[in-house]
């Protein structure tokens, strides 16, 4: 039995590497980020991004989410990393709106037609001027940790609006 014991330890110590601890220790196959602030002042925040996007002639890119979220954290984990950085950052302003137990700035969502967050993260893609791109995959991210990543870099860098 003992031995038994001292072999999984081995296994453990010998294979650091395959998997990366999470900030609550966790492992995670993905990285991971807790960008949603309860107290921010997210209408201001989204609003702020949408007047940046006219100017710059780029997107919003409205991440409503929340730090308990796995999903959430996956999905901004991935956008931290310099290939999404770089890609998002020449298309998109990029906005975090904390969500709660979605019971948190559900308005913003209304605001552009999502009436419901139904799961975390429900990402919206944004023209410059408030149009929602993408009413029907917006509430699709709920599975983001478990996406792979060449989809979803896929999915925001050949963006196609769907109105």
């Amino acid at each position: 039995m003992l031995r038994h014991f001292f072999f999984a330890v081995g296994l453990s110590l010998a294979a650091p590497g395959l998997a990366a601890p999470s900030a609550d220790g966790s492992v995670a196959e993905h990285p991971e980020a807790k960008p949603y602030e309860k107290n921010a002042k997210a209408s201001q925040d989204v609003d702020a991004a949408l007047a940046r996007a006219v100017a710059a002639d780029k997107r919003v890119l409205l991440v409503m989410g929340a730090n308990w979220c796995h999903d959430s954290r996956g999905l901004a984990g991935w956008f931290e990393q310099p290939r999404f950085a770089e890609m998002l950052k020449t298309k998109y302003e990029v906005v975090y709106v904390d969500v709660g137990h979605r019971d948190r700035n559900i308005d913003i969502a209304q605001r552009f037609g999502i009436e419901k967050i139904k799961g975390t993260p429900t990402v919206l893609v944004l023209s410059s001027q408030g149009a929602l791109l993408n009413p029907k995959s917006a509430p699709t991210w709920r599975n983001a940790a478990s996406r792979d990543e060449e989809e979803i870099f896929s999915y925001f860098d050949q963006f196609t609006p769907e109105l």
